[in-house]
């Protein structure tokens, strides 16, 4: 049985806003694609530009791009941001708007990033548009 997701209500390029189902998430990582773009597939050591907004589960924002109005570039695949962003952003066709449901594992773990908002053991929510890779 899949797990309960998050609904992500705004169209691709626009800030999400995300509605929590009940009860707790997955423990696994979650990948749902939920605009597929017609672009390069997102190959591991590219640098990929992003639009996202972050949410811990059942929490507030910690993070988004949208509200400062740029996109954000990163390599990819490489270790150099949270393994649930390696691991579920790698594949997926540039132009897309995904969601990723990132157990603490694959995460920020039992330390979590208390100064952004992120406990230790959080679930982390991102819809991530992909703008481009290089």
């Amino acid at each position: 049985m899949a797990a309960a997701l998050p609904e992500v209500s705004g169209a691709p390029g626009t800030k999400p806003t995300l509605t929590f189902p009940e009860g707790a998430p997955s423990d696994e990582l979650e990948v749902v694609v939920l605009s597929r773009g017609d672009g390069a597939l997102v190959e591991a050591g590219q640098d990929i530009e992003v639009h996202y907004l972050g949410q811990a589960w059942q929490g507030g924002v910690f993070d988004n791009s949208f509200d400062r109005g740029s996109s954000i570039s990163f390599p990819i695949g490489v270790g150099a941001v949270i393994a649930g962003w390696d691991e579920g952003l790698v594949g997926q066709q540039v132009g897309s708007r995904v969601l990723l449901s990132i157990p603490s594992h694959l995460g920020y773990g039992d330390r979590g990033v208390p100064q952004a908002g992120i406990k230790g053991g959080d679930t982390l929510v991102f819809v991530v548009d992909i703008v481009g890779v290089s």
